[in-house]
């Protein structure tokens, strides 16, 4: 029986103890980081039961046969999540050739190369993360898949097909001669408030957990404007009524301010990317609590693209032409206090990088601090499963990852990580030191 067992991890790429029942551990490290303080805990220790936090520091008292981890000169931190990401895709090195690869390859295809990309996020510490849009259901049978163990990967919330107007940034079919595709519009495009109501319940009935809308156009989607507005208050208004009425959050994809106001103005929970937001808009995220997802790794990752001329050139000026301004935007928001939530749009550049958006969240003038609890306490709240992530409490879920040193004194630590745990099963346990990539 072990041995089938053994032979299935192997062909589905599991360890070996993700199949079994959770051990008991004592982890132990130099430091621990307490997200709800923002502050590092000397000697770092946590105790494992059941996949869940049994007890945290020095007198923390191990239970009997408890497998002890010692990490050495490290920091505990609480998993990370990543608040936006795409695992669905990735770019290659020609974007013509990914546009023949999505039209030519098959559901199951696209499923099974996804399963690299969920597994490098996991490794990368992220163990939570929400999934802001995918095609033909994917990601919800990635989540599915995931929750019963069958593949390897992080905690998945998933929006399933992004909600938008017809011509939008969330029509798939906006840059296509008419008459080409057999689905001429994207699966979640609608116009008028009862019709994107509609919307909301039918990609809710096929496994939501969320809500996706694309409030303005986007750099990377071409025939919209970057600042343009593209929903009516009264169509974002019924979004996210008809969401809310059915206990799910609403993400809002916005770069231009016009666009944003109206999503704030509705009651979506979170602003994504946020280029182009003016005063009066941060001055709204801010009264009402709005969360703000600056995901400044996409723009990082689509500018290399760009210098290597691995985007169409519509996409290329797009991306010139706001990158200065959603630095301002990143800077005022953190300045003013408005909520952030970490979150990288990953999937516009390779998985597994996620850690990078810690050190630009520092030069931005966020506190490191601060960066951390971003993809921890913050997030959580964010994603609403602060009840059991976000910190390493008892009684939570053992959600743990470990980089080298201290990464409040060097937030690129955080792009090392050489363990990870979830859910009281260890996924990655590096015996030799890791150099981060900023280093190599």
């Amino acid at each position: 029986m072990r041995r089938a067992l053994l032979v299935a991890c192997l062909v589905l790429g599991l360890p070996s103890s993700a199949a079994e029942p959770p051990r008991a551990y004592v982890l132990k490290a130099a430091r621990l980081f307490d997200a709800k303080t923002g502050k590092l805990v000397t000697p770092g220790v946590v105790v494992v039961t059941n996949g869940k936090v049994a007890a945290v520091g020095a007198g923390a008292k191990a239970p009997e046969g408890a497998r002890v981890v010692e990490l050495g000169d490290a920091t505990l931190l609480p998993g990370f999540m990543d608040s936006h990401t795409h695992l669905t895709g990735e770019p290659g090195e020609d974007w013509r050739q990914d546009v023949i690869d999505s039209l030519q390859r098959t559901i199951p295809e696209q499923t099974l190369e996804s399963l690299p990309r969920v597994r490098a996020t996991l490794m990368a510490g992220f163990t939570t993360v929400r999934n802001l849009g995918a095609g033909d259901f994917i990601d919800v049978g990635l989540r599915n898949s995931i929750r019963r163990g069958t593949v390897v990967g992080p905690r998945m919330l998933t929006a399933t097909a992004g909600l938008g107007t017809t011509g939008g940034h969330c029509d798939e079919g906006n840059s296509w001669r008419k008459g080409v595709l057999a689905d001429e519009t994207g699966a979640g495009v609608a116009d008028g408030p009862e019709a994107l109501r509609a919307k909301v319940r039918d990609t809710l009935k096929y496994g939501a957990d969320l809500i996706k809308v694309c409030a303005t156009g986007g750099v990377l989607s071409l025939n919209s404007d970057v600042d343009s507005p593209q929903l009516t208050q009264a169509e974002l208004d019924a979004i996210v009524d008809e969401a809310h009425a059915r206990k799910r959050k609403v993400a809002a994809h916005a770069h231009g301010a016009e666009g944003a106001k109206r999503a704030i103005r509705a009651g979506v929970d979170s602003i994504e990317h946020g280029s182009l937001l003016d005063d009066e808009a941060l001055d709204l995220m801010k009264r009402k609590g709005t969360w703000f997802v600056p995901t400044a790794m996409a723009f990082q990752g689509v500018k290399e693209r760009a210098d290597q001329g691995r985007l169409p050139e519509d996409n290329i000026r797009k991306v010139r032409a706001v990158d200065e301004a959603r630095k301002q935007s990143l800077r005022k928001a953190i300045a003013r206090g408005v909520r952030i939530a970490f979150g990288t749009d990953a999937g516009v550049f390779e998985h597994g990088r996620n850690a990078g958006e810690f050190a630009l969240l520092v030069e931005a003038g966020m506190a490191p601090a601060e960066a951390l609890r971003a993809a921890t306490v913050h997030a959580a709240e964010l994603l609403g499963v602060s009840a059991t992530l976000g910190t390493l409490e008892p009684g939570k879920l053992a959600d743990v990852v470990a980089v080298p040193g201290n990464p409040l004194q060097d937030i690129r630590k955080t792009e090392a990580v050489f363990f990870v745990m979830k859910e009281g099963v260890i996924y990655r346990h590096d015996t030799e030191p890791v150099v981060p990539s900023a280093a190599r």
